[in-house]
């Protein structure tokens, strides 16, 4: 159980890294701006920022899943299960 965890927490911290880093490189900083603005492309194909966009927001979903993983791990390891 403690090499699960184990490898969870490194997996974690890579994840972690990553989404930093992703959110900190690709930030247009104007969140706070509210500027609603609707952007398309030519003939409907997703270009560069969309993809970004959505690998953010997976990296985010999956490093939440883990934390969560992270969590009920210890809780088991701690409680001798």
């Amino acid at each position: 159980m403690h090499t699960l965890y184990t490898i969870f927490i490194g997996l974690g911290m890579f994840v972690a890294v990553v989404f930093s880093a992703l959110v900190f490189l690709t930030g247009k900083g104007d969140a706070m701006s509210g500027g609603g603005s609707v952007r398309t492309t030519f003939k409907g194909k997703a270009g560069f920022d969309d993809f970004m966009s959505r690998l953010t927001l997976y990296l985010g979903i999956g490093f939440m899943a883990l934390m969560l993983i992270i969590d009920v791990i210890g809780h088991h390891a701690v409680s001798g299960q």
